[in-house]
């Protein structure tokens, strides 16, 4: 059974109880959650080295991390040290989306070498085999896209992109609209060349069941892909994009339907404004199951900072109702993110999902700023750096420019406003 219908009838799993333990909810109410659909335990069934994770409505806001080889670059230990960067700087999940070199042996090696949620994208790898096989992607055997699923479900994956909500009706109302950036999910090209090339329409679309048969065995969240997700902010909230949200709002019930575990993927460059609407849409339309984008991009402009671009967007998305924001790197538009791309993206993201978190009131989260601020009034520099959500780059900025044992910071010196006033208040030890 999946962790779903686990819920549904009432049993509390030891994956709930020990994730509604560093949430700091009760058993029964993460449970609830769990059985309503509005949270998923992303964990596949024969996973022995991870807990799993909690993602969903009034949880802390989840950071998924993107590794992986392209044709052109295959290291596979530079992208397994990317993985231990990504968990030393507090990812919550890792994306592995591999397209160069063994990706079987990767992917195997990816889910042994971490306790983290491992997602994927089968349609990459079915692609990339078909190259090789066929000579190209839209020589995909359908039977091909299914064996690829349940072989990367079966080797552990826990939570899997695949992109049904895309149907010949959509790409005929994107053709006939137009669109500056057309499609630009990579997973989304390789079905829509597929099914131009075929004359044929998606499968993962009219086989739907055979995928929520698959997920439903080894309880792999399923996560709707955002195929048709806008590649501008100029194509944010087109007619395409809407009818892709409504599909997948009817795939969400039949999988919740099926007791699979579901969430869905979005977007992608939004303008600021439209952020908040667009997740409404979504909530309303696929049953408030937890939500999963990429930024949102609030800029097209800003190629080697989009991570900054990112982070605006997500703060204000989460704010919104996403519950899974997937990083943006510095190298996002421009090349494969080395290991410091992978830090600076995760540290942005987790940077701004916890801003979201104090709105929302996330538990635990205004009570971190609490004790950083009281650390600040205190001049406890050490307690500062602990608290910090990067502490290595705390403690190497602060040692730059300062004298071990300095009470203020170079900044102000002897003039600290914290302490000056705190000695005329008579709120700082050894006060006037």
């Amino acid at each position: 059974m999946t962790q779903l219908i686990k819920a549904r009838q009432g049993i509390i799993t030891p994956e709930v109880e020990k994730l509604a333990k560093i949430e700091g909810f009760r058993a029964e109410e993460l449970c609830e959650k769990v059985a309503q659909g509005r949270v998923v335990i992303m964990k596949n069934k024969l996973r022995k080295n991870s807990v799993g994770v909690a993602v969903g409505e009034g949880l802390r806001t989840k950071v998924n991390a993107n590794i992986g080889t392209s044709p052109d670059c295959v290291d596979f230990e530079d992208e397994l040290h990317k993985i231990r960067v990504a968990e030393g700087a507090g990812a919550d999940a890792i994306m592995e989306l591999s397209t160069g070199g063994d990706i079987d042996a990767f992917r195997r090696k990816v889910i042994a070498s971490t306790t983290l949620p491992v997602g994927s994208v089968p349609t990459y790898q079915a692609g990339m085999e078909s190259i090789f096989k066929n000579g190209s992607v839209v020589g995909m055997k359908v039977e091909d896209m299914f064996e690829m699923i349940e072989r990367q479900a079966a080797d552990g994956i826990d939570f899997m992109a695949i992109h049904s909500a895309l149907n010949r009706s959509i790409l005929e109302r994107l053709k006939n609209q137009g669109r500056i950036t057309d499609i630009v999910s990579r997973g989304g090209a390789f079905l829509t060349g597929w099914m131009f090339h075929n004359n044929q329409d998606n499968p993962l679309y009219t086989q739907f069941d055979r995928v929520l048969e698959i997920c439903k065995k080894y309880d792999v969240t399923l996560s709707i892909g955002d195929a048709i997700r806008p590649g501008c902010i100029e194509d944010s909230l087109d007619r395409a994009q809407v009818q892709g949200v409504i599909v997948a709002g009817e795939l969400v019930k039949r999988a919740l339907e099926a007791g699979v575990q579901v969430m869905v993927e979005g977007p992608g460059h939004v303008p600021l404004d439209q952020i908040p609407p667009t997740i409404l849409l979504q909530k309303q339309l696929c049953h408030h199951v937890p939500y999963y984008i990429l930024g949102n991009l609030v800029t097209d402009i800003a190629p080697g900072y989009d991570h900054i671009t990112a982070a605006i967007g997500a703060t204000t998305a989460a704010i919104s109702g996403a519950n899974f924001i997937c990083y943006v790197t510095p190298a996002e538009h421009l090349r494969l993110p080395t290991a410091e791309d992978v830090h600076a993206g995760v540290i942005a993201t987790r940077i701004a999902t916890h801003a979201a978190d104090i709105v929302n009131g996330v538990k635990g989260a205004r009570e971190w700023d609490l004790a950083m601020a009281r650390a600040r009034k205190a001049l406890d520099w050490d307690k500062q750096i602990e608290l910090a959500i990067d502490p290595p780059t705390a403690r190497r900025i602060r040692g730059e420019r300062n004298e071990e044992g300095d009470v203020a910071c170079s900044m102000c010196g002897g003039f600290c406003a914290m302490k000056v006033v705190g000695e005329y208040l008579g709120t700082t030890e050894g006060s006037c």
